[in-house]
């Protein structure tokens, strides 16, 4: 009631009941890398390749972002927040000297791409763009002008400066938390609430996690924000090594049992969209893109495995696979916790394995990927959606407005089928008064994620009862 003095009649409004949870984003890719081209150390929030374009498209050259949104735009529209950490300014390099031939089919030439500072000359004269040639800096195309000074099918030479990858280390993709407050790098992708009012749940920096420092600190942003991380074995690893790298004496990255990490072995094999040739990929890369639109088309309770990756030609190394074969190259890797790819006959080329890092050491529900996210999900939208509650007065209609709603909730995930059972309740041993009167109120609850059918069994039994049917045709 207001405190002021009324002589007369007032209407008050209340709110009784349960609120609605809404569930909280959870097909969100984050990904840090380099491009040759766009925004640098800021979150850019990304949802489709038109979007993507403002990193540039892909370039002679090799660029690990516009590779990685190339191939995650070929599984669909989602939604990503990317971060580029390549700053043209900084990681550049200079070449004196290059050649540029221009074809005599049409006039046309190509140097890397990311380019600054061009001068072009043809014996020892300086050549002048718009007059003698056009070049675009970002693709490194240039063309030659039909009334310039460059004869048909010339070589001239090229000096230019290029954003240069290699010159992107560690601390750049890990990032750090400057004295003014400002973030850089993988650091960045904590702030992303209040800028756009989710976070990423899938995290890749493809490329860059075959350095253990990186690999740690993507998981620890994954635990900070309550998202998974995806772990690429280095390139050239034998699938011997991708096993002992589960140990100590093999490949580090691999060394963990870390419950928010996808460990993804090998690279596949695609084409390059510049060259025209075939590249290796990071599976990370597909395994994240996968992710996310199962997320968007079936749900973030379904597994990505057994689901077909898109635009991949094969495999770095050629990988034995049969489904009911305990001994088959697939299935050894699963066994140790590694995601990998089942190619065999007819198959296409799946993404294959449910389980985190955490796997072989810890076998509860909580190592299938899809129930970690499952549970995250479920945390993360309660806890989000009960902002309305705090520091109103702690009362029994407050009380059953927050068991109403979780309650709502849970009906909602169980008639989804993102659930088999959920419950909230309040226990009354573990609300004493002391801390009632503290202002504190501890809510339970539990649910049962439906774990991925990761084994199917069949017995089998050769039995003569049936014969019966002979026998009984006689008289």
């Amino acid at each position: 009631m207001a405190a002021n003095f009324l002589h007369g009649v007032e209407t008050i409004e209340v709110s009784r009941g349960a609120r609605p949870i809404n569930v909280v984003k959870s097909a969100v890719i984050g990904i840090v890398g380099c491009a040759p081209t766009g925004p640098v150390n800021s979150p850019t929030l990304l949802l489709s390749d038109r979007d993507a374009a403002v990193f540039g498209p892909e370039v002679r050259g090799w660029y690990s972002l516009t590779e990685a949104l190339t191939t995650i735009y070929g599984y669909g529209n989602v939604t990503v927040i990317a971060v580029n950490v390549l700053d043209p300014a900084i990681h550049r390099t200079q070449e004196p000297s290059a050649t540029l031939t221009f074809s005599a089919d049409n006039d046309r030439g190509m140097l890397r791409g990311g380019l600054s500072n061009l001068v072009l000359t043809y014996e020892g004269k300086a050549l002048k763009e718009g007059k003698d040639y056009e070049a675009n800096l970002l693709t490194g195309h240039c063309q030659r002008l039909p009334n310039g000074s460059i004869p048909v099918g010339a070589t001239v030479n090229a000096s230019y400066y290029y954003a240069d990858y290699k010159k992107v280390d560690s601390s750049d993709i890990i990032g750090k938390v400057e004295a003014s407050g400002r973030r850089t790098g993988l650091q960045l992708l904590a702030d992303t609430y209040n800028d756009f009012g989710f976070c990423a749940k899938i995290l890749v920096i493809p490329s860059y996690t075959n350095y253990t420092p990186n690999a740690q600190a993507l998981q620890a942003m994954a635990s900070k924000i309550g998202a998974v991380a995806y772990i690429d074995a280095p390139t050239g690893t034998l699938f011997s090594d991708a096993l002992k790298g589960r140990g100590p004496s093999g490949i580090n990255n691999f060394n963990t049992s870390h419950p928010r990490t996808m460990l993804c072995y090998p690279n596949v094999k695609m084409a390059h969209r510049v060259s025209g040739g075939v590249t290796l990929s990071p599976l990370s890369t597909h395994a994240a893109a996968l992710r996310a639109t199962v997320d968007q088309n079936e749900g973030f309770w379904y597994s990505t495995s057994n689901h077909e990756l898109v635009g991949v030609l094969g495999l770095e190394r050629p990988l034995s696979a049969r489904i009911d074969d305990p001994q088959s190259e697939v299935n050894l890797l699963n066994e140790k916790g590694i995601t990998t790819v089942f190619s065999s006959y007819g198959t296409g080329l799946r993404l294959w394995g449910n389980r985190t890092a955490a796997f072989p050491i810890e076998a509860d529900m909580k190592t299938f990927e899809a129930v970690r996210r499952t549970a995250d999900i479920i945390n993360e939208s309660i806890r989000y959606a009960s902002l309305p509650f705090i520091d109103k007065p702690l009362t029994p209609a407050l009380f059953t407005s927050i068991i109403e709603s979780v309650n709502a909730f849970g009906r909602k995930l169980e008639g989804d089928g993102a659930v088999l059972g959920f419950k909230a309740w309040m226990n009354k041993d573990r609300n004493p008064p002391i801390e009632l009167s503290k202002g504190h109120l501890l809510v339970s609850y539990k649910f049962t994620p439906p774990p991925a059918l990761e084994r199917l069994s069949y017995e089998s039994e050769i039995t003569d009862e049936y014969l019966v049917k002979i026998t009984s045709l006689g008289e």
